[in-house]
């Protein structure tokens, strides 16, 4: 079977929700991987090369916040879509934390699952654009997809480098929450507004005294020079 639009790792320990996942991946172009615990999730993660991976967080072995630890700790910037049966919100910012692009909760709906991972897909693959931006000490090029804090190279994930570009992109510009979970992850904020806080934190957190995002309290975030 062709898979036009590449392979996605589903780590999941129960096979009926796996195979529900991959039902419609496949429906959708995908070729699929599944793998049901931590060590045979880093092992494919390294071997298969997958364009995304749908990581369950509750596995044996290693669980999914330590399976992406370590790929990120590994240089590994493959998207990550977190599934979990956990509520708790401390569980899905850890795992936005330490590198994940997206995540839903268990019970969730396949479409959802699926129209998620397109979009983190599509933030990690946005068409060049050979443009270059500065503000203050952080420069992103959006043609190579690389972000600067003054003369080093900073790591991104696709979503910390598009929510720092959309703002980059009008300096001064003070952007809701709302307005920025719309624009970057393409939905409403029906889905909660913490993950724009989450990430915000991890790009300040990563370029440091560089950063030019500035928080306008009440209302939301911008980039500023100074």
């Amino acid at each position: 079977m062709t898979a036009p639009k590449g392979l996605v790792l589903v780590v999941e320990d129960d096979r009926a929700i796996a195979d529900l996942i991959c039902l419609y991946l496949r429906k959708d172009g995908f070729g699929t991987q599944v793998v049901t615990d931590g060590p045979a999730a880093l092992a494919a993660v390294r071997a298969a090369k997958p364009v995304a991976v749908v990581l369950d967080i509750g596995l044996p072995g290693a669980d999914g916040i330590e399976v992406c630890r370590a790929m990120r700790a590994a240089d590994d910037w493959t998207p990550v879509l977190f599934v979990t049966a956990r509520d708790e919100e401390v569980d899905r910012v850890i795992g936005l934390e330490i590198g994940a692009d997206d995540y839903v909760t268990k019970p969730f709906s396949p479409r959802e699952l699926l129209a998620r991972l397109r979009s983190v897909l599509r933030r990690a693959s946005l068409p060049a654009s050979g443009t270059v931006l500065t503000v203050g000490g952080t420069r992103v090029d959006l043609d190579q997809r690389r972000a600067w804090a003054g003369d080093e190279e900073v790591a991104l994930t696709s979503t910390e480098f598009d929510l720092l570009a959309h703002l980059m992109r009008q300096p001064g510009r003070v952007f809701e929450r709302a307005q920025l979970l719309s624009a970057v992850w393409g939905y409403s904020a029906a889905a909660g507004t913490r993950t724009v806080d989450v990430h915000v934190a991890q790009l300040r957190a990563k370029l440091g005294a560089h950063s030019p995002i500035r928080t306008v309290r009440g209302v939301g975030y911008s980039a500023d020079a100074a």
